[in-house]
């Protein structure tokens, strides 16, 4: 009896551990597919925030169209009615743009939260290119998000096949056709 009064205790205190989450990328500019990823992924692990890290320059891109001060600007203003989406930018207080190290740092300010690193699956067939990227499966949970013409070859990615069954999940939603590079062309 005493054996189950403690399961069931430690199992309603893992169901009380705070759930929050980053949403990482240069939101140039931020849409509504980027909405809906932090929406369904509020709802589906239970969260409590999701963080917009927005970053000055993506390693992997030559240049932003937008300068980071709109950028943010614009990130806030489409999540203003989303209380639970916090914009932040934190590359010059880490010294970084690398996504481990934010993931790291937010580890190391939320110790006792379980993370989530918000991904979508184009950014999954190059995952494997990110610095640390094995580590980052060690330190929170990663959730893919399907994209339009993406799951055949993110499945097929060596950041799938290597992670699929080490904190990877991939997400299939109602998702939203669009792209900040598609919207950067009107």
């Amino acid at each position: 009896m005493l054996l189950e009064m403690a399961k069931s205790e430690n199992k309603l205190k893992k169901n009380l551990t705070e759930k929050i989450a980053i949403l990482g990328g240069t939101f140039d500019p931020p849409h509504k597919g980027h909405l809906k990823i932090s929406q369904v992924a509020k709802k589906k692990f239970g969260l409590k925030k999701v963080y917009w890290a927005i970053t000055q320059k993506s390693p992997f891109k030559k240049k932003s169209f937008n300068n980071l001060k709109k950028r943010i600007i614009l990130s806030k203003n489409l999540t203003k009615k989303q209380k639970y989406i916090h914009v932040v930018f934190f590359e010059k207080k880490i010294n970084s743009n690398r996504t481990y190290n934010l993931i790291k740092y937010f580890k190391h300010k939320n110790k006792k939260k379980e993370l989530y690193f918000l991904l979508g699956a184009d950014n999954l067939i190059s995952f494997h290119k990110w610095q640390n990227w094995k580590k980052i499966s060690s330190i929170c949970k990663i959730a893919v998000f399907d994209r339009l013409n993406f799951k055949q070859k993110s499945k097929k990615s060596v950041a799938f096949k290597t992670l699929k069954n080490k904190g990877l999940i991939y997400v299939n939603f109602n998702r939203v056709n669009i792209s900040s590079s598609k919207l950067r062309k009107f």
